[in-house]
């Protein structure tokens, strides 16, 4: 339980950051593509999370091989999202990305 809540803090805690740097954006790519600059954060967030949660042991190959295809899918909706709007996310897009990450991250933590 407590790896757990350790788990949730430092996601917490990378969203954060990850909130705080997309106001800075580095690149000008970044700067230009705000929500996806945030869409994709977010997935590589839950991928390293699959890879911790499996070396830990909480999640099995199969279950983490699984996870890791829902996750590539994502990226890919999120790019096909951004091939009919000139390589931008609308805003609607970005809520439904949103809410498909919300669902693996919760599935992935358990």
């Amino acid at each position: 339980m407590k790896l757990r809540t350790l788990l949730i803090a430092a996601a917490g805690l990378t969203m954060a950051v990850g909130a705080a740097g997309a106001a800075s954006a580095d690149t000008p790519w970044q700067a230009h593509h705000p929500r996806r600059e945030e869409v994709n954060g977010r997935l590589n967030h839950i991928n390293r999370q699959i890879r911790v949660e499996r070396r830990d042991g909480d999640l099995t190959a199969a279950q983490a091989r699984r996870m890791h295809e829902r996750d590539y899918a994502l990226r890919m909706q999120e790019r096909r999202f951004a091939r009919h709007d000139g390589s931008h996310l609308t805003r609607h897009e970005q809520v439904r990305l949103n809410h498909e990450e919300t669902r693996l991250h919760r599935h992935v933590v358990g």
